[in-house]
């Protein structure tokens, strides 16, 4: 009898998945069998659950004076001198603005000249004196031409130039219904049309008039800050004006984002007719970080992620050098003689197991976090679900990436201290050069570009306006790179990383 012929064994490709699936149980089980890497993990999610409710406790139950919310939901500057009547119904209003001259403190009670380039005087249509109630305005600024503004947020470039006794400027506002626009002229003769503005909920009868504001010079500089004074010549006003008087008063001198008059000077006008000379401070626009002297936003809750990316970053490099050092390597290699894929499967182990912790850890310290600040007083920036959903799962990715990239280093080096050492300094060191305010905004800037700290970016939730002058650097909170353009940052690393990991690992004795 003849045997039968019996077909030799192939490696195919059921067997190639089969011997995948093996590595990731077999990485599995190292992780979850060794408990400093499991510690390491859940004490990485609960350093982002204690540092949250620090930073929730950290306020005054007291509170500070409730921040201005503008029509679209969000926190505003609403701050500034108002002369002004009531207009019921259409009308217009027109002026000549001949002069803006800023002032700045020099030092204990003195003021010297200076350029406030975002100081404003002009017409405004505000729907009341009640801070951030709808308004569009028409001005002259410090720096930036004429420009036309509503809403807190919105701004349109008119005419560029400074306005002088030489060269005013005559700035115009129509109203017809809820519909305002904005136009500028030389002469008063020939109008260029600025912008139009639709306010929702303005009513029949609305304070129109002139004002006068003046932000900080440098943005968040100091408790006093900058006072303007504008010249306004040639007012005329067509329609349903109330006559009479015209009333001045400092809008929302109370607030906490009103940085207040320097020393030995203050808000007021004089003239009457069709001649003035008013004098303000403060500012008419979107809030940012430096604007408020109190709270803060939900990066603050996270500042946790610190203490827990070195934790992670200690247990992906471990991941790996411990098992050099044991000389298990030789071992886990001979059960699978593709390096690479032992390498890959370590890395979604690890991966996965630190996103795992990092969203448990981000999810509760916004929570709790949240909840123990608003019951201290502590004022929060406000952010859509949306934006909150990105942070946490942000922070999540941030800190399993960056597990995968200490893991990859770690397989260069083969030795715990000097894997350690490198991620720790590439990674955590520019964190804390963001975090201290003294550190130029150049610097800063570049490593939030370019090194694996622009990573981020992920927990920005502030909105950096080119209307308003600020610090707009990392340590306020404001990052240069989009957030998930930040994350692909550290992601980039990491691959390449792991692409140089795995050519060692073929390359060298295990």
């Amino acid at each position: 009898m003849t045997a039968p012929a019996v077909t030799p064994h192939r490696p195919g490709e059921q067997v190639g998945r089969d011997g995948f699936l093996q590595s990731l149980h077999a990485e599995w089980t190292k992780f979850r069998t060794v408990r400093g890497w499991v510690i390491g993990m859940m004490a990485a999610a609960l350093m982002m659950v204690l540092f949250a409710l620090l930073a929730g406790a950290g306020g005054d139950r007291k509170g500070s004076p409730p921040v201005p919310v503008g029509p679209g939901g969000g926190p505003v500057t609403d701050s500034f001198y108002f002369v002004h009547q009531p207009l019921a119904g259409n009308g217009s209003i027109s002026v000549s603005v001949s002069a803006l001259k800023s002032s700045i403190p020099k030092g204990p009670g003195g003021l010297r000249p200076g350029t406030v380039p975002w100081a404003k005087a002009g017409l405004i249509v505000k729907e009341s004196t009640r801070q951030g109630s709808p308004y569009a305005a028409i001005m002259a600024t410090g720096s930036h031409g004429v420009r036309m503004q509503d809403g807190y947020v919105n701004d349109t470039a008119g005419p560029p130039g400074p306005v002088s006794a030489e060269s005013p400027r005559r700035l115009r506002l129509d109203r017809s219904g809820d519909t305002i626009t904005g136009y500028a002229s030389t002469d008063g003769t020939k109008w260029t049309k600025v912008g139009t503005a639709r306010l929702s909920g303005l009513g029949s009868t609305a304070r129109v008039g002139l004002f006068v504001a003046s932000p900080p010079a440098l943005g968040g500089g100091g408790t006093a800050g900058s006072v303007s004074t504008a010249t306004f010549e040639d007012l005329r006003t067509q329609g349903g004006w109330a006559g009479g008087n015209w009333t001045g008063g400092q809008v929302g001198a109370e607030s906490p984002g009103f940085a207040g008059y320097p020393d030995n000077a203050s808000g007021s006008f004089t003239g009457s007719d069709t001649r003035f000379t008013v004098t303000g401070a403060g500012d008419i626009a979107p809030a940012v970080r430096d604007s408020l002297p109190t709270g803060g936003h939900l990066r603050d809750l996270l500042v946790g992620t610190f203490a827990a990316l070195i934790a992670v970053l200690v247990v992906g490099a471990l991941f790996i050098t411990e098992e050099y050092r044991d000389k298990m390597i030789r071992l886990t290699m001979a059960a699978s003689p593709r390096r690479s894929r032992v390498l890959v499967a370590k890395a979604i182990v690890l991966g996965a197991v630190t996103f795992v912790a990092g969203l448990a850890g981000a999810a509760l310290a916004m929570t709790l976090g949240r909840r123990l600040a608003e019951g201290n007083g502590v004022y929060l920036f406000p952010a859509s679900s949306s934006t909150e959903l990105r942070v946490v799962l942000g922070t999540a990715a941030l800190l399993a990436t960056a597990s995968v990239l200490a893991l990859s280093v770690g397989a260069v080096f083969r030795h715990s201290a000097g894997a350690v050492t490198t991620v720790l300094v590439a990674t955590v060191l520019p964190y804390i050069l963001n975090a201290i305010p003294f550190v130029p905004a150049s610097v800063s800037k570049a490593v939030a570009t370019v090194t694996p700290g622009a990573a981020f970016a992920v927990q920005q939730t502030l909105v950096p306006y080119d209307q308003v002058a600020s610090n707009y650097t990392p340590y306020y909170g404001y990052y240069p790179l989009a957030p998930w353009v930040g994350f692909a940052v550290l992601a980039g690393y990491a691959v390449a990383s792991l692409a140089v990991a795995a050519v060692l690992l073929h390359r060298r004795d295990a």
